[in-house]
């Protein structure tokens, strides 16, 4: 039987190559903004982050986000996607 193919996805903290279904999917999109994506399925422009704070606050300082997204993310936004993340358990 053929082996199906994990998809790997590099985390914006650490900077890990790790498995699509061990990071968290942070998304922008233009109607909403930015948003943490749980299930992997909304529609935007994403980026993977560990479901860890400290990896957050990794790529809060060295700015994996703004790189990821060619935009600027107001500090508001890393406050938010922190809470969350504390909210669902990671």
């Amino acid at each position: 039987m053929k082996k199906r193919k994990i998809p790997l996805r590099k985390c914006t903290g650490c900077q890990e190559m790790k498995e699509k279904k061990q990071l968290i999917r942070v998304v922008k999109s233009e109607n909403e903004g930015f948003s943490l994506d749980f299930t992997g399925k909304k529609s935007g422009r994403g980026a993977y982050v560990c479901p860890d704070v400290s990896c957050l606050e990794k790529a809060r300082k060295q700015k994996g986000l703004e790189r990821s997204f060619e935009c600027a993310v107001p500090p508001e936004i890393y406050d938010m996607l922190r809470d969350e993340l504390i909210k669902n358990g990671c």
